[in-house]
């Protein structure tokens, strides 16, 4: 049965037809596989997995991808034992594979941090939440039933989320600037990370991971002065990787006229215009110097999702990408909304292009409440939902691009969540389909809805209300502006305080890394390759675009269109981790042979004689921080188990550098943004 043959179901509703309080936002009947995920059937190994009702995960829970937490079980099903770590997953030159292993667990904060789950992981990854008046009580939790529920509230609905909660500031004030903000936060959650170094918080935040560059960029023009610099991304000069990106992604500013008329000769060559858009956007997180615009980008990418490989939307992906997702993404949402509306490639995405007066599809009308403005739950009915796909009938697509078609247009007056109009005649129907566009992208709950996910992304798990009410608030006073929302976010407390409440994301970990390293865009001297058409560079970004495919991260690619969950439930995988450190490992030892990499004995330029304080240096330079006492001996015995901090070592930590590197990724203060 095609999937848009089957009825949909109401959002939040489990198989029995009541409502399901951990239900995905796009819990549908037409894509509900027999583990009772509420999520249509993943092709590969990665991908989300959703949530069992029954209180157990999939059989493959330790493999790639973000799965969906428990509540009931709170857990995967493994407790808080540790998996073990094969030897071929760290097959390489190192000394004693047990060893090895043994470390790595250690440095990884009891491996439980990012393995098992539940509130033990949050403990170990998040820290301990306060307790002021040290009754030993647990911090009191709001749990009033939200007004809408979506993906990240319903997987921080479980102990998870109580954990993580107690760790979160729950209210704050607001300054005139960012910096004046981040000097009278007061950071008292417990956590690995430094608490006092706000230009570590501020690149960790608002990057996809700080290299040494970012470092001094802030520290020469100042908290403010780069954050009004990332807020004007055309200022900054495009790096070498970006051109080299703009220049051989060939198909990347194709018109779709131009992709059509060369559609064969680029066939013949293996170069697809879907494909080169998801490697563009890889290129653009891992070398791009505008780093707050690649962000988000990424953001826009999950909140106004359209799947990068949907069929008949080969040639018109890119374009969406480019003419709607990145020429407003720190412009006004109402303006990205109303674009994306009048795009085939969304159309054809939900089916609009199928939706006429006598046939009606409710997919994007629904989805452009549900997912694109005001959220799930949030002040609609399926009466609002029925009304709106009659008001957009006639928009559809000819020959992949958008057209109006008045004869397929719905005659008659209109009522949605408030917005109501005659809609007397087929001709003007285009126009009142974008003055209710409008009308919800600039909804009181549209602005909670955006506010909150923004600062679920850039905050916290669970960000403080007074945080979100501050934000939604700017939201409508400008009108939808986003970088005004993001300053009122900087601005304010909350976020200088939330240090260690956000972990990596698959993908947001193997950048970090690869920016950490510096890799470089250029193939090294003597590179050679057999595929003619496609250029080191291209073929690399292919690589590890793949390597995000087996971590079910990677850019645009979940076909569902609510995009990738935000939180840190969503994607603890023991598979997911032991990947992620074994392509650092990679990446380390230049395994990526199309990108330049520097050797790791060369990372310091001027190592120091002694153990300890080379992997200081090491780590001040990789992860911005010094290591507990803990945490650097075990490093350290990873060499041997008698080296210690005055160790005479050689600048290959005596053949052991490409061991303590990864050592160093494996790290909590890595995986925490």
């Amino acid at each position: 049965m095609n999937e848009r043959d089957v009825p949909r179901r109401r959002p939040g509703q489990g198989p029995d037809g009541n409502y399901d309080p951990y239900a995905d936002s796009y819990y549908e009947s037409g894509y509900e596989d027999q583990t009772g995920s509420g999520r249509r059937p993943q092709g590969g190994a990665g991908g989300p997995r959703g949530y069992d009702r029954q209180g157990a995960m999939p059989a493959d829970r330790g493999g790639s991808g973000p799965h969906f937490y428990d509540p009931a079980a709170r857990n995967y099903g493994g407790g808080n034992n540790l998996p073990d770590i094969e030897d071929e997953d760290f097959d390489d030159e190192e000394p004693s594979n047990w060893r090895r292993r043994t470390a790595m667990i250690a440095i990884g904060g009891g491996a439980a941090a990012l393995i098992g789950g539940g509130a033990y992981a949050v403990t170990q990854f998040f820290g301990e939440g306060t307790d002021p008046a040290n009754t030993g009580a647990e911090t009191p939790v709001d749990t009033a039933a939200p007004a809408y529920v979506d993906q990240n509230q319903s997987l921080m609905n479980g102990q998870a989320g109580l954990g993580i909660r107690k760790n979160t500031p729950t209210k704050g004030n607001s300054f005139g600037t960012p910096a004046d903000a981040a000097k009278n936060a007061k950071v008292t959650a417990k956590t690995v990370l430094p608490t006092k170094d706000p230009v570590r918080h501020l690149a960790g935040r608002l990057t996809f991971g700080p290299n040494a560059k970012t470092i001094a960029d802030i520290n020469k023009l100042g908290i403010n002065g780069w954050i009004a610099k990332q807020l004007k991304p055309e200022t900054i000069p495009l790096t070498r990787g970006e051109q080299k990106a703009d220049a051989e992604l060939v198909t990347w500013a194709m018109t779709y006229e131009q992709l059509k008329a060369q559609r064969e000769d680029l066939d013949k060559k293996g170069i697809q215009a879907d494909e080169q858009n998801v490697r563009y956007a890889i290129a653009k997180q891992l070398f791009s110097d505008r780093q707050l615009f690649e962000m988000m980008v990424d953001f826009f990418g999950d909140y106004f999702h359209v799947a990068a490989f949907h069929e008949g939307n080969e040639l018109t992906r890119a374009s969406f990408e480019r003419d709607v997702i990145r020429k407003h993404a720190l412009g006004n949402y109402v303006d990205m909304f109303v674009a994306g509306n009048k795009h085939a490639a969304l159309l054809k995405y939900l089916d609009q292009d199928e939706s006429s007066k006598d046939q009606i599809n409710e997919n994007l009308a629904r989805e452009n409440l549900e997912l694109y403005t005001v959220g799930a739950f949030n002040g609609y009915t399926e009466t609002d939902v029925r009304q709106a796909a009659m008001l957009q009938t006639g928009r559809s697509v000819r020959d992949n691009q958008y057209v109006y078609r008045p004869e397929q247009h719905y005659v008659g007056p209109v009522k949605i969540m408030g917005f109501s109009h005659a809609n007397p005649d087929a001709a003007g129907g285009e126009a009142v389909q974008e003055a209710y566009f409008r009308y919800l992208a600039l909804h009181p709950n549209t602005a909670r809805y955006m506010a909150q996910n923004l600062a679920t992304r850039f905050v916290s798990d669970v960000p403080p209300k007074s945080l979100v009410d501050a934000m939604a608030k700017t939201y409508l006073e400008k009108k939808s502006n986003i970088p005004a929302v993001l300053m009122t976010m900087l601005s304010r407390t909350e976020f200088w305080e939330s240090v260690g409440q956000k972990a990596r994301r698959p993908g947001e970990y193997l950048t970090a890394t690869y920016r950490a390293l510096e890799i470089g865009a250029d193939a090294p001297a003597g590179f050679t390759s057999n595929n003619t058409n496609l250029s080191p560079m291209v073929q690399g970004l292919g690589d590890i675009k793949r390597k995000l495919e087996e971590f079910g991260h990677a850019p645009m690619e979940l076909p569902t269109p609510n995009g990738y969950p935000d939180v840190y439930v969503a994607w603890t995988s023991a598979g997911t981790m032991v990947n992620q450190w074994n392509d650092a490992y990679t990446a380390i030892t230049g395994g990526r042979r199309q990108f330049t990499w520097p050797k790791p004995e060369a990372i310091i330029a001027s190592p120091p004689a002694t153990a300890g304080p080379y992997l200081d240096a090491l780590t001040k330079k990789l992860i911005n921080v010094t290591l507990d006492n803990d945490r650097r001996m075990a490093i350290l015995h990873i060499v041997s188990p008698t080296t210690t901090a005055t160790t005479p070592v050689d600048a290959t930590f005596n053949g052991a550098i490409a061991s303590v590197v990864r050592a160093i990724f494996a790290t909590p203060h890595h995986h925490l943004r």
